[in-house]
């Protein structure tokens, strides 16, 4: 599957008093750099909302283990790749590195969705396209 690497520096909004990430900033992370994969893959989110007629891939499940704190102006490097395609829904796996030292992993389940017909003002799951899932593989 396809693997996208994005370093950023640790920058002092992102820490709490003690100096340290503040944890949900790692999601805030995982979320940009999912954006940042399928944008990898030939699909930035606004031509792929216009090619495809979804509204987005909102996250249904996301969890993260903690090993080593990342501390204001480090530099750190995110991978990111799709461990799983399903019908609506696909898993994405990121690893937050320092050096070789992986400090941070972040697991997401996110749908794939559109306008709902049956509920104006909705969203309803659809399947992902065939050409964003062979964009991934390749």
């Amino acid at each position: 599957m396809l693997v996208n690497r994005c370093t950023r520096t640790i920058e002092w909004g992102d820490c709490d008093p003690a100096g340290i990430v503040f944890y949900p900033r790692y999601f805030a992370y995982f979320d940009d750099c999912t954006g940042r994969l399928f944008a990898k893959a030939g699909f930035p989110k606004f031509e792929m909302h216009q090619q495809f007629d979804m509204i987005g891939f909102p996250m249904v499940d996301t969890r993260s283990k903690f090993y080593i704190p990342s501390r204001y102006g480090e530099e750190v490097m995110i991978e990111s790749t799709i461990t799983e395609f399903r019908r609506s829904s696909f898993d994405v796996h990121h690893r937050l590195l320092k050096g070789d030292d992986l400090a941070v992993e972040g697991f997401e389940t996110r749908v794939w969705v559109g306008d709902d017909p049956d509920n104006p003002g909705g969203i309803k799951s659809k399947p992902i396209p065939d050409a964003v899932i062979r964009a991934f593989q390749q």
